[in-house]
């Protein structure tokens, strides 16, 4: 029921851990942050301050790499930070080379892959999977069981509702021409895509663009439309009220 914590780790001031916690090599954790029971935080991992961790999440985590995976393990990766202010749920992986700014929320049995960039003031819902090579900016949401695909690119502002999915292989897995063509999905800044939507590889969501609940993208939207049904087509423009320039928060 003790603590693991290595030498070389170096913890800030009013840090608080729970049972089980494993602090490996060369872990930085900033001021005031709280680990809960049975987290693993891996060699070389930063945590920025007032982070707080719940219960059985890791951070840092290697990938795993089948036989017939594209993606190969890399000899040496660079360590996960985590910024400052930052809430991170039970359950959650977030994996090596990841990059996450400050003031987050990464809710239960998320993971993030590696290779991903995170801005800041996010929201990533519950068992929210956004895989490796991904950018993804500034206070987007992503809600409950969203999937981004490799090498997606979400702007500012996005929302992803509720089991919306994303692709990136148009050949699902057989014609070795596949794997010149993987390309996942860009979300321009306000763009946004309803529950059960399904964006096809390295189609583009442009600006305040709404893909409608159950929409199968199959073309790029045109900036400030609402496309619908399967395979989409343009159903109305946007309502000006929905525009995000006339929705920012003029305070932050």
């Amino acid at each position: 029921m003790k603590n693991f914590i290595a030498d070389t780790a170096q913890i800030g001031k009013g840090c608080k851990f729970g049972f089980n916690a494993v602090i490996c090599e060369d872990v930085e954790i900033g001021e005031n942050c709280f680990i809960g029971h049975n987290v693993v935080i891996h060699p070389h991992s930063k945590i920025g301050d007032n982070v707080r961790i719940d219960d059985n999440t890791v951070i840092g985590k290697k990938p795993l790499s089948s036989p017939r995976s594209i993606f190969k393990i890399k000899d040496n990766y660079s360590p996960t930070i985590i910024g400052n202010q930052c809430q991170i749920g039970a359950n959650v992986v977030i994996y090596v080379q990841c990059k996450i700014g400050n003031n987050n929320l990464i809710a239960d049995l998320a993971t993030i892959r590696e290779d991903t960039v995170i801005g800041d003031l996010n929201i990533i819902g519950r068992n929210v999977t956004i895989e490796n090579y991904c950018q993804i900016g500034n206070r987007n949401k992503l809600e409950t069981n969203s999937y981004i695909t490799a090498y997606s690119k979400l702007e500012d502002y996005c929302f992803v509702a509720p089991c919306a999915a994303t692709s990136n292989d148009n050949y699902m897995g057989r014609d070795p021409e596949r794997f010149k063509h993987f390309k996942g999905v860009t979300i321009k800044t306000g763009g946004r895509i309803g529950v059960n939507c399904t964006v096809l590889p390295g189609k583009t969501i442009r600006e305040d663009a709404v893909a409608a609940a159950g929409a199968v993208i199959t073309r790029d939207l045109p900036k400030k439309q609402i496309w619908a049904g399967n395979p989409a087509k343009n159903f109305k423009e946007v309502p000006k009220a929905q525009l995000i320039k006339y929705n920012l928060d003029k305070k932050k």
